[in-house]
C-alpha cells in the first residue's frame, strides 16, 4: 500500500489514492467543503503518519480538512467508512476476515486462534458460545482492554446481529440485536457487585459513582466497536458508496427547518449562537466599510492645489451610518413554526445591529410579540410564550395571509418608514383565501425594503394555494430560506 520512509509514509500505490480520491468525493457530498488545497495538504500530511495507526491517519486527514467543529461528526462517519475495513477481504458469509487478516506472513496462526486452531478472537474457528462472550465481556470491561472489547465486539456480531449478505437491514437493527443479546445492564450490575466485594462488601456514594461512571465509559467504547463491527460487515457487503450514501446525513447548516427531528432540532439551536456572533460581526464591518458619503466640495479644491488647481483626488464625507430598523412578521401555523422560530432567534440575537425590532405573529389573526423579547434573558423562553400566548387565532386557525396583513396595515402601517426593513416569514399557502397583495406593495413603497423568506423549495412555489409569486412581485426579494446556510447568506440583505 505504502513504502515506509523515516517513519512515515509514501503513498505510490494507485488503490490507495483512489481510496483517498473517493473519501474527499464524499466528503464533498456530505456537505464539508474540501478544496484542492486542502485534498494536497492532506496528501502531504498522511506521508509522515504511519498508515497502520490509524488514530493518527485519522486525525492528520481531519487536521487538514475539517474547519467546522459542527462537521466533526459528518467527517468521522465518512472515515469510519472508507477506512473500516481490515485485511484484503471480509467473508460476511462465516462473519470472517480474509486469511491476510487471520495470519502471519509465515503461515502461523495469529494470536487470536488457540494451538487445536478453534477460535477464541474471531479468527478462523468456529463462534465462541454464549457463555464464552459472557465471560469475555465481563473481563474486557473490568479490565478495560481495548483489543479484548475488539474480539468481544467481532464474537458478539457473529454470533447475535443474524447478518446475511444482499439483506436490506440498516445497522442499528443489528446493533440493537446484538446489545440485547449482551444484556449490558446485567454485566455492569455484575461488576459493581463485584467492586463492592474488593472493597470489603460496601463503597462510600463517591466510590460508588466514580467505578459506575468507569464502567459507563468502557460500555460505551464496547457499543462503539460493535458498531465498528457491523460498519466493516456492510461495507464489505454493500460497498463503500453505497454504505456513505446510505448513512450520509445534512450537516447541521444543511438541516431542514421543516423536517428536523429533535436532535436535530437541539443540534440547530446550539449552531445558531456562533452563527449570530458570525453574522454581528459581519454586518458591523460591512456597515463601517460602506460605500463612501456625499462630495466634500471644499476638501477637495483644497487638496486639488497640489495639482496647480486640478480636482484629480476627489474627497468625500464621512458617511453617517444608520442602523435600519426592522419588522418581523412571521406565519407561526403548521410545519412552518420552527422555521419562523429560528428565525426569530437570529433576529432578536443580532438586535443589537438594529436600532428598534418589532416582531408580529400570525395564523388567520395578528399579534405583536414584541414585548415577549423585552428585558428577556432566554429567547428560548420568549419563543416558547410566543407560541403559547400570542392571540393569533381569528376564526377557524387556518393561514389567512390576506386578513393578517390587513389587521398589519391596519394598526401598524403608519409606523412603517424609510429606514424599515419589513422581514415577512412564511410559505404565502392562504387556503384560497383573499389575497390582499396591494397591502405588500403599500408597503413597499412606504418601507425602505420589503423581503420575504420562504421555507419551502423553490420547485414547490405557487403549486396549490401557495400564492407566494403574487406576493413577490412586491418585494424588494423573495428568498428561499430552508436552513441555517441559506439563512446565513441572507442576513446580508438586511443592511
Amino acid at each position: 500500500m505504502a513504502e515506509a520512509v523515516g517513519g512515515g509514509a509514501v503513498l505510490e500505490s494507485s488503490p490507495m489514492l483512489e481510496l483517498l480520491n473517493g473519501f474527499v468525493i464524499e466528503l464533498r457530498n456530505a456537505g464539508i467543503p474540501v478544496s484542492l488545497t486542502e485534498n494536497l495538504d492532506a496528501m502531504q500530511a498522511v506521508k509522515h503518519i504511519p498508515l497502520e495507526d490509524r488514530d493518527a491517519f485519522k486525525y492528520a486527514l481531519a487536521a487538514t480538512m475539517v474547519k467546522n467543529q459542527s462537521h466533526w461528526k459528518a467527517f468521522e462517519t465518512v472515515f469510519e467508512i472508507y477506512f473500516s475495513l481490515r485485511g484484503q477481504e471480509y467473508d460476511l458469509e462465516n462473519g470472517e476476515e480474509g486469511r491476510d487478516g487471520d495470519q502471519d506472513d509465515d503461515g502461523e496462526p495469529t494470536p487470536s486462534e488457540d494451538q487445536d486452531g478453534k477460535g477464541r478472537g474471531g479468527g478462523g474457528g468456529p463462534p465462541l458460545s454464549p457463555e464464552e462472550i459472557a465471560q469475555m465481556l465481563f473481563q474486557a470491561l473490568l479490565s478495560g482492554d481495548r483489543e479484548l472489547m475488539r474480539m468481544v465486539a467481532r464474537n458478539a456480531v457473529k454470533r447475535y446481529a443474524g447478518m446475511e449478505p444482499g439483506r436490506p437491514v440498516g445497522g442499528t437493527y443489528y446493533l440493537y440485536r446484538t446489545l440485547r443479546n449482551l444484556d449490558l445492564d446485567a454485566v455492569m450490575q455484575q461488576l459493581m457487585d463485584k467492586a463492592r466485594q474488593d472493597r470489603g462488601g460496601e463503597l462510600t456514594p463517591l466510590e460508588e459513582r466514580l467505578e459506575h461512571d468507569e464502567y459507563e465509559n468502557r460500555a460505551d467504547r464496547l457499543r462503539q466497536e460493535i458498531e465498528a463491527e457491523i460498519r466493516r460487515r456492510l461495507v464489505a457487503d454493500r460497498g463503500v458508496e453505497a454504505m456513505a450514501k446510505t448513512l450520509r446525513k445534512p450537516l447541521p447548516e444543511d438541516v431542514d427547518f421543516m423536517h428536523a427531528s429533535r436532535d436535530e432540532m437541539a443540534k440547530l439551536r446550539r449552531a445558531i449562537y456562533p452563527l449570530t456572533r458570525k453574522l454581528a460581526a459581519r454586518l458591523q464591518r460591512k456597515r463601517r466599510h460602506g460605500r463612501k458619503g456625499p462630495l466634500d466640495f471644499r476638501n477637495t479644491i483644497r487638496h486639488s492645489l497640489s495639482y496647480g488647481g486640478v480636482p484629480a483626488e476627489p474627497k468625500f464625507r464621512n458617511p453617517r451610518p444608520h442602523k435600519p430598523e426592522i419588522m418581523v412578521v412571521a406565519d407561526i401555523s403548521g410545519s412552518v413554526a420552527a422555521f419562523a422560530r429560528f428565525t426569530l432567534h437570529l433576529v432578536y440575537a443580532i438586535s443589537s445591529q438594529f436600532s428598534k425590532v418589532r416582531a408580529f405573529v400570525f395564523i388567520d389573526g395578528l399579534d405583536e410579540v414584541t414585548r415577549f423579547f423585552e428585558n428577556c434573558e432566554d429567547i428560548v423562553d420568549a419563543v416558547h410564550r410566543v407560541n403559547t400566548e400570542a392571540d393569533v387565532v381569528w376564526v377557524d386557525g387556518h393561514s389567512d395571509y390576506g386578513h393578517a396583513f390587513e389587521v398589519f396595515w391596519e394598526h401598524y402601517g403608519k409606523e412603517v418608514g424609510p429606514k424599515t426593513t419589513v422581514l415577512i416569514l412564511g410559505d404565502a399557502r392562504n387556503n384560497y383565501h383573499a389575497a390582499q397583495a396591494w397591502i405588500i406593495k403599500e408597503l413597499r413603497q412606504k418601507a425602505r425594503s420589503v423581503f420575504w423568506l420562504n421555507p419551502e423549495p423553490r420547485s414547490y412555489w405557487d403549486t396549490g394555494d401557495s400564492i407566494v409569486g403574487e406576493y413577490g412581485q412586491h418585494c424588494n426579494g423573495t428568498f428561499e430560506c430552508r436552513n441555517l446556510r441559506q439563512l446565513e447568506a441572507f442576513v446580508d440583505n438586511l443592511v
